[in-house]
């Protein structure tokens, strides 16, 4: 090379080798600090605890241990025009630069020479994020550099989508509020998917001066500054001067308001279940859970000052509870309202009640239209009386249960016997409170046992469900509940019930809606219930006093019962209509009916009886459980020859509830079955003493 000696080429080479040697090891040193000395960047940021509804929306948060509502955010729950925003106000290279935007800072540093103080301070989202996660103790230029090269640490850690999602999740927006979905939800009531122009500018403003732009402190401040982000946008050429002008116009609401905190007895036993979990996910509908609790609340305030309200609404169908309300008021101290009346033990008054009547019909003793006494009667030393001290005389099996008398009732569940009452709620997951070591009695008929009104709903569900009872479940349990339900009743006993149900008056102003429903009052007026189903949902109310102290005054119909047509019409649930009737289920006419069940006796009456000497009736084939294989075409050549053996002549034959034939005072019978599948044949005798067997034709 012409004009270069091999000395001086000799030279510029070992120039050129120093220099990219200091080159490596300073960007070695550059890269040993950066791993020594990493910005603090958790996997998780601290962020309040969510519980959430079916459909992910927020039923109730929870500060952080420091005392901040601090929600965790993500930018597919922003409003998109948002983000726009809030990157064309503070950061407008946020996209390109790799944290540092330099013509930001040379503005900002001549802008300071000219001006002799700061006018902008040329700092990133990715700067601003480091002062977040690592806060300055003061205003120097070392802070502004350490702030610099904590920004490139954090470009080179996360994506730029990362590094908005932080930022937007611990900017502060004034008090204990920090990110934007918890200044959303406090200023303007709602998540911040979709934001109007002037809330959107009102949050892009907010966290450069949070506490002198607060809109609850300082509506003017706030106006103001957002108005700045307005004409800023327009000068960016985000949106037009009209557009700008509409949202300016807009008045700054100059109230905060509290974060939401419904279903707080579910979302307390949420925490209690998981407490390491962020985020809890449950069962129950925000919509259907806003609706109850505003129906709780007012009607406690016309109840009186200690009386409290507890509902439970669930999908018969899946178990899911869509809405469970705890108590009226959960800071109500007067109300006792922190205590979950949902799941405490009381007497369900007269509620179980229909279980009875399912029970008598499924077993035969009885049809709707049967007459049964309403008079004064002794059983063993029990003498029940009727809620308002008063007797109908004969009456209806529909209208007894329509009524609620209680000596009908007493009747049928002796006949029917409480032990297998209370194994039928074993069977569908409820195991009632009773008294240590004492069998079941016939005061369960009218309350004489605990239960829960989860339990009660749960009962119900098979009312509502063919017969078949659902777990309920609403996503707080620590293990998943058992699957399956048991049936309660058989479905053409279920119909019957739930037709009678159907009939009962609704409560004066209230729409029918389709609803079945039944009413109860414990004893010394400490609990009123009311329980009603449609053809999908079950809804439970109680009312009463959490510390079980008596209301004067307080019944099932005057006070639970309104409730529950105000609750079922404030969920916004749509009616389902009542199942239809199964194949072969009717509503007989009295007349119509055989002789057997034209009226029900007992000897439990008070009256002297004779009592019958034969043994009670037993079917001795098919036997119970049996699976007959007997198809239609066979039947009709070969019908089931039905064997009883006891009881007293004549004897009347029932196939699923529907007499087979005039009564027989020979101990055989024959059935023709009308198809395949479960089958319950009943034998009745003279004495009113009858006998049933569950098969199965194949």
């Amino acid at each position: 090379m012409k004009g270069f000696s091999h000395t001086a080429l000799h030279r510029l080479a070992v120039g050129a080798g120093t220099v990219l040697a200091c080159l490596v090891l300073a960007i070695s040193a550059l890269l040993a600090l950066d791993r020594t000395f990493p910005p603090p960047l958790p996997k998780q940021l601290t962020v309040s605890t969510e519980v959430l509804d079916r459909d992910g929306a927020l039923l109730r948060a929870y500060a952080t241990p420091d005392g901040y509502w601090r929600l965790d955010t993500h930018l597919d729950a922003v409003d998109p025009q948002f983000v726009k925003m809030l990157v064309a106000y503070e950061d407008k290279r946020f996209f390109e630069h790799s944290g540092v935007d330099v013509l930001a800072l040379l503005r900002a540093a001549r802008q300071f020479a000219f001006n002799g103080r700061i006018v902008s301070g040329g700092s990133t989202l990715s700067m601003q994020l480091a002062r977040l996660i690592e806060p300055r103790e003061s205003r120097s230029i070392w802070a502004k550099v350490r702030q610099i090269a904590r920004a490139i640490q954090i470009e080179r850690r996360l994506s730029k989508h990362e590094i908005l999602e932080r930022y937007l999740t611990l900017a502060p927006y004034g008090g204990n509020l920090e990110g934007v979905r918890a200044a959303s939800l406090a200023y303007f009531g709602k998540e911040p998917r979709r934001l109007t122009m002037s809330e959107s500018a009102l949050l892009v403003a907010l966290p450069q001066l949070p506490e002198r732009r607060r809109p609850d402190r300082n509506r003017g401040g706030a106006e103001a500054a957002r108005d700045r982000v307005l004409k800023r946008m327009v000068s960016a050429g985000l949106f037009g001067e009209r557009e700008a002008a509409r949202a300016a116009a807009e008045e700054v609401a100059g109230t905060r308001f509290a974060l939401p905190a419904l279903a707080p007895h579910a979302a307390d036993r949420a925490l209690r279940n998981a407490p390491s979990q962020q985020s809890h996910q449950l069962t129950l509908s925000r919509r259907v859970q806003e609706g109850l609790e505003a129906v709780a609340r007012a009607s406690a305030a016309k109840l009186g000052s200690k009386i409290s309200v507890a509902m439970v609404l669930a999908d018969a169908r899946s178990g899911e509870v869509l809405g469970e309300v705890g108590s009226a008021d959960y800071f109500d101290a007067a109300r006792s309202g922190w205590i979950d009346m949902t799941r405490a033990s009381r007497s369900p008054g007269s509620t179980l009640k229909s279980f009875i009547y399912g029970l008598a019909i499924e077993q035969g003793l009885v049809a709707q239209e049967t007459m049964i006494e309403d008079r004064p009667a002794d059983f063993a030393g029990y003498r029940p009386r009727n809620f308002d001290m008063s007797y109908q005389g004969d009456v209806t099996v529909r209208q007894a249960l329509q009524l609620s008398l209680n000596v009908p009732a007493v009747r049928l569940l002796d006949a029917v016997g409480p032990a297998r009452l209370t194994s039928r709620f074993r069977q569908a997951g409820v195991i009632p409170s009773l008294p240590k070591d004492e069998p079941p009695g016939l005061a369960i008929g009218l309350g004489g046992v605990g239960l829960s009104l989860r339990d009660l709903v749960q009962l119900y569900t098979g009312l509502a469900n063919s017969g078949k009872a659902t777990r309920l479940r609403d996503g707080t349990e620590a293990e998943p509940p058992a699957q399956g339900g048991g049936l309660i009743l058989d479905d053409r006993a279920t119909w019957q019930v739930a037709d009678m149900l159907a009939g009962v008056r609704p409560p004066e102003g209230a729409s029918r809606r389709g609803v079945a429903y039944k009413t109860g009052t414990s004893y010394g007026y400490r609990d009123a219930w009311s329980i009603g189903f449609d053809g999908r949902h079950v809804l439970g109310v109680w009312v009463g006093r959490a510390d079980s102290g008596s209301v004067p005054g307080l019944s099932g119909y005057v006070s639970a019962a309104p409730i529950l047509f105000k609750a079922f019409t404030r969920s916004g649930l749509a009616a389902v209509p009542l199942p239809r009737a199964p194949a072969g289920t009717l509503h007989t006419a009295q007349a119509d009916l055989p002789v057997t069940l034209q009226r029900f006796t007992s000897g439990s009456d008070g009256l002297v009886t004779v009592a019958p000497t034969e043994p009670a009736p037993q079917i001795v084939f098919p036997p119970d459980g049996a699976h007959v294989e007997l198809s239609p075409a066979s039947a009709k050549a070969s019908p089931l020859v039905l064997k009883l053996q006891g009881g007293r002549a004549p004897f009347r034959w029932l196939a699923n509830g529907k007499p087979l034939t005039e009564p027989l005072r020979r101990r055989t019978a024959t059935w023709q079955p009308d198809g395949a599948g479960y089958s319950t044949l009943t034998v009745i005798d003279a004495a009113g003493r009858a006998a049933s067997v569950k098969i199965f034709v194949e």
